[in-house]
């Protein structure tokens, strides 16, 4: 499918998760706006995919200002998860929120604790209110092959949330960057693939493998 180019936030843009997902996007065609708490840092990483990628339409900035994009990526560790949703909440107003945000909880991140609401998505969706389309994404691919364009990205994408409509939109942004995206229900169910990373980091430690992914079988397109 050809998605449109929407113009995408990345808060937590500089961390491997975020840049990487910046410098697929870029290389794609979008607009990206990085996002970090500190200004500098965006600046700097902007600067650096912009030489990199030899394009000019990536910027950087404070995490409310990567905000302001059409579409919003969270790219940020859990502990940082319930402030950034309260700091960004008036500026993401009727737009669609992708939350990649896993609840590990050092130092045992290989065993599931999913927080009360269920999942950090789900959280996301009661924190910003029914206006917000929070769709969750991305949890299961490792941020190291993201970040690697030598790299051919193998695996499905789960996407989860309430509104079909907007759950096809990142389908098309996961598309973009050479994954599949499926449909895979309500934001509730967010909590499988949250759950699902602890679950692989335990499989990269037993087998030493290098970034395990999923792939679900039998789902013919999106």
């Amino acid at each position: 499918m050809n998605a449109p180019r929407h113009a995408l936030g990345i808060i937590g843009g500089t961390g491997s998760l975020g840049s990487g997902l910046a410098r697929r996007w870029a290389k794609a065609g979008y607009s990206i706006l990085i996002g970090s708490r500190s200004a500098d840092r965006a600046h700097t990483m902007a600067a650096t995919l912009r030489e990199e990628l030899s394009v000019v339409d990536i910027r950087g900035g404070l995490n409310v200002d990567a905000a302001s994009a059409e579409i919003v990526v969270l790219t940020i560790p859990y502990a940082q998860h319930e402030a950034i949703l309260t700091n960004i909440a008036d500026v993401v107003r009727g737009k669609i929120v992708i939350d990649c945000t896993v609840p590990l909880v050092p130092p045992k991140v290989s065993r599931v604790q999913l927080p009360p609401e269920g999942s950090a998505a789900k959280a996301a969706q009661d924190a910003l209110g029914p206006d917000v389309r929070v769709i969750s994404a991305f949890q299961t691919v490792a941020a190291a092959h993201i970040a690697d364009l030598a790299h051919s990205l193998e695996n499905d994408v789960l996407v989860c949330g309430n509104d079909p409509a907007a759950r096809e939109t990142v389908i098309g942004l996961v598309e973009a960057i050479g994954m599949r995206g499926l449909h895979a229900g309500p934001i509730e169910n967010s909590a499988a693939s949250e759950a699902l990373t602890s679950v692989l980091i335990f499989i990269n430690r037993h087998y030493k493998a290098e970034g395990a992914g999923v792939t679900i079988t039998g789902a013919r397109g999106s």
